[in-house]
């Protein structure tokens, strides 16, 4: 992949990156921040510092010539990434299951949430399974389609804002339906990335190598 696909992705985090550091630094001053996360602020700090770890440093992992020239730092980030992975996807659905839903949320968007978390999880146990049986191919499917999976939140600022700025804050149905587009065009792109010829990937090894 080109050497600007790290930057590409790191920019597609960088909204949900910033507002989740805002998040923990209103946690962390004591400042006002919604009742469902200061109840229960474990979870939330959990999620926010496991998905900027996956989604900024996780980037890099695309990028053949990094991966090729530092293959140490790929094995080992790898491994902190899948438990990065895992930590978001799970703490992705206790906050789901247990916070209450925000005042503009649908059921729908917290079914889909649900989806999300379990497939993330499936996917990261999968690929971890397939690089322990030397099954490259299988190993960087479905860690693309984790990675994408989790950079969700990026994409949906896109999704979200012209309907925001034509229309003003979404009700629930529009939101929903927006955040779900939101998910399906990182999976639609991904599936893209998997299944195009070998020859157009120039052999694009796994996105994370937990051994060599």
């Amino acid at each position: 992949m080109s050497k600007l696909v790290p930057a590409g992705l790191i920019a597609l985090a960088l909204v949900p990156s910033i507002a989740g550091a805002a998040r923990l630094g209103a946690l962390a001053s004591g400042a006002p921040a919604p009742e469902r996360f200061t109840e229960m602020p474990a979870p939330v700090v959990v999620h926010i510092i496991a998905a900027l770890i996956y989604s900024l440093a996780g980037a890099f992992q695309f990028e053949d010539a990094f991966r090729r020239n530092h293959r140490a730092w790929h094995r080992r980030a790898g491994r902190v990434l899948v438990v990065a992975g895992l930590a978001v996807a799970l703490s992705g659905a206790w906050l789901t299951l247990f916070s209450d839903l925000p005042p503009n949320d649908h059921t729908v968007v917290n079914i889909a949430r649900l989806l999300v978390s379990a497939a993330m999880t499936y996917g990261l146990v999968t690929a971890v399974h397939a690089i322990r049986r030397r099954d490259i191919r299988r190993h960087r499917a479905w860690m693309i389609r984790s990675y994408a999976l989790a950079l969700g939140a990026g994409t949906q600022a896109f999704t979200l804002a012209p309907y925001t700025v034509a229309a003003g804050e979404p009700a629930p149905s529009p939101r929903a339906a927006l955040m779900i587009l939101g998910w399906a065009i990182n999976l639609a792109v991904a599936e893209w990335i998997i299944r195009r010829p070998a020859r157009h990937r120039r052999a694009t090894a796994a996105p994370v190598t937990l051994r060599g």
